[in-house]
């Protein structure tokens, strides 16, 4: 039989997953924003991707991360995973959208 869990570590667990939850549902109206940010832009005949801005917002999250007290560059990698997914979202919209037109 294990040992009981003391009452502090499951209050933190719990406190834990309800920030899981939050994250998961942050980063779900994000990507809510950023397909119609990919509707503006295969409409309008822009690049799924903007090297400057993608620049300014690691640069933006850098700063917020080390004023939080969180590793910069962990802070970076994640936002460079979130991207990815944006662009790989982006050029499904721009395909999807060219297809549209032809029709």
């Amino acid at each position: 039989m294990s040992p009981p869990i003391p009452e502090e570590l499951q209050r933190l667990r719990r406190s834990i997953d309800n920030l899981d939850a939050a994250l998961v549902h942050i980063l779900a109206e994000r990507f809510r924003a950023t397909r119609q940010v990919g509707l503006i832009k295969a409409r309008q005949g822009l690049p799924p991707v903007d090297p400057a801005r993608e620049a300014r917002q690691a640069a933006r999250l850098r700063a917020l991360a080390e004023a939080a007290d969180l590793d910069p560059d962990f802070a970076v990698a994640l936002l460079q995973s979130v991207m990815a997914e944006v662009v790989r979202q982006h050029e499904r919209i721009a395909r999807e959208e060219g297809r549209r037109r032809a029709f």
